[in-house]
């Protein structure tokens, strides 16, 4: 697998991201000219259709994210649970999900210095990321 940094840990798939994407926006915008040019019973339905595929495209995004995000944070406090120091063990409840979501990407032997930076200045997940020294690759995300 090819090495990730924070440059390149961002990862699209493109039978997702650009092929069906660009199938549901063509066919809105077919359906939208269809109704736009000759309003119909049948053209309705078919604009209709077009603006729920977009929504579902959006929403099986958003619920993949949100899943992966759980899991995520699960692992994370588990991971914290064996390599935090007693002071910040207790404080792990306090990471937002963005925060730990940042924290996957760091090595276990830098955890605890971003842990303690994150609770003192409330870095957000990017800033997180920007700090990271040594790059906990994560191979499968969505």
């Amino acid at each position: 697998m090819a090495e990730q940094s924070y440059a390149t840990h961002r990862r699209l798939d493109p039978l997702f991201h650009f092929v069906l994407a660009t199938l549901y926006v063509v066919f809105f915008l077919l359906a939208a000219r269809s109704l736009w040019k000759g309003s119909s019973l049948s053209n309705g339905a078919t604009f209709i259709l077009a603006i729920g595929l977009l929504i579902h495209w959006f929403k099986t995004r958003a619920y993949a994210l949100s899943v992966q995000d759980r899991v995520i944070r699960l692992e994370e406090r588990l991971r914290m649970a064996t390599l935090l120091p007693e002071d910040l063990r207790g404080r792990a409840h306090e990471l937002t999900p963005s925060q730990c979501v940042g924290l996957r990407f760091a090595s276990d032997g830098e955890l605890a210095d971003l842990v303690r930076q994150t609770l003192a200045e409330n870095l957000d997940g990017e800033a997180i990321k920007k700090r990271i020294k040594t790059w906990r690759p994560d191979h499968h995300r969505v």
